[in-house]
């Protein structure tokens, strides 16, 4: 049995039934938006699916794929599941279990620009891999903050198919898009509805309520290096530290779109050891 559900319906490009510029603040790593998201879900997803037809099975929820760096739905899927839980515990059933997709492929391209054909073309050669023995007789959520032209779905089936998996799914999301006369690039309008430029960044690092993901790392690794200089500058060392922690770990450093911008963290900043005691280091 597979399912999609999703909180909100997007049918024009003036009404959206949530915030874009709280959006806008979750894509680039707002937990405080994440929290409120994850919870709204979760909510929805008792109300319109729970209490008509409980799930009596293990569940193990599944964030979007990532390889080190998780997307912005991680941040999401943490007030999911805590919400989740408590409905589960109060019901006598087993709470929930994780696990993750990895994918193997990155790429520097803009996601939230493209079109159907050139979303599948971008991600169509990746793969995802999933601890197929974990999952037995347990039933799958699969979850993602917006399904705009169901790749990443489609992505996700190939994966099922391919490992012959026979539980039953659910596939989960924030918002969907259903009115196909709408370009897909209304997710970009929503992506950046409130960051506009590298500096719209820094109350949302400087909140207290941040969780990097990859969209704010590609972001700025990926900006124009005058502006990226100044912006770095004025972070806190523990975060240049993360990012460039991140950077590594999903393999930028060997994409030239971003080796000026990390080069410059490693001579500007790592070396001058004046500036590492200045932040606390």
């Amino acid at each position: 049995m597979n399912t999609t559900y999703s909180l909100h319906h997007i049918s024009n490009d003036s009404n959206f039934g949530f915030c874009p510029d709280s959006y806008s603040r979750f894509k680039f790593g707002d937990e405080a938006v994440a929290r409120e998201f994850g919870s709204a879900l979760i909510d929805g997803f008792i109300a319109e699916v729970l209490l008509a037809q409980p799930i009596t099975q293990q569940i193990v929820v599944i964030s979007s794929p990532y390889s080190f760096i998780p997307t912005a739905t991680f941040a999401m899927k943490t007030w999911f599941v805590y919400g989740l839980n408590r409905w589960l515990a109060q019901h006598g059933y087993p709470v929930v279990q994780e696990t993750k997709v990895h994918r193997t492929i990155t790429y520097k391209e803009d996601y939230g620009e493209l079109d159907a054909e050139q979303r599948m073309n971008l991600i169509g050669n990746d793969s995802f891999h999933i601890d197929k023995d974990f999952l037995t007789g347990k039933t799958l959520i699969f979850l993602d903050d917006i399904k705009i032209t169901g790749s990443h779905e489609r992505m996700i089936m190939k994966m099922v198919n391919a490992y012959g998996l026979s539980n039953d799914i659910y596939m989960l999301y924030f918002a969907e898009l259903m009115n196909k006369n709408i370009h897909p690039n209304i997710e970009n309008f929503l992506n950046y509805h409130q960051v506009k430029t590298i500096f719209d960044l820094e109350p949302i690092i400087q909140s207290g309520s941040f969780a990097i993901n990859t969209r704010i790392v590609k972001y700025i690794l990926n900006y124009n290096p005058d502006c990226f200089s100044i912006f770095i500058q004025n972070q806190a060392m523990d975060f240049v530290n993360l990012l460039y922690d991140m950077a590594l770990g999903n393999g930028y450093h060997t994409i030239d779109a971003y080796a000026q911008n990390l080069n410059f963290i490693t001579q500007n900043l790592f070396i001058n050891n004046k500036n590492l005691i200045k932040h606390g280091n």
